[in-house]
């Protein structure tokens, strides 16, 4: 089954002579196959940087998940705007409704 979730994508500012690349965010719709989701994990790391504005304007209680896919023989993660409750309930509930449908 394929979801529409929102990624979270980092983007390196330029930066001056002497000076460490400042990391921005944007945002972006990725469409994920629920099967390839091996894991799903809170990803505080994100979340400070919203704290720090970093972040396109996304309310401060929002939360972040990375998702790690099965993609042969590695894996890909990507970051997405949700808890990770909030992500499994909206790719295994996808998957549930069809069932009965």
């Amino acid at each position: 089954m394929i979801v529409k979730l929102v990624e979270v994508v980092p983007r390196k500012e330029a930066q001056t002579l002497g000076t460490l690349p400042e990391i921005k965010y944007s945002l972006r719709e990725i469409f994920v196959n629920s099967d390839q989701v091996v894991c799903l994990r809170a990803d505080d790391v994100v979340k400070q940087h919203l704290r720090e504005g970093k972040m396109p304007d996304l309310d401060q209680s929002q939360n972040f998940t990375r998702i790690h896919m099965n993609r042969g023989n590695s894996g890909l993660d990507v970051v997405v705007v949700g808890s990770p409750h909030t992500v499994e309930e909206k790719i295994f509930k996808t998957q549930s409704r069809l069932l009965k449908g």
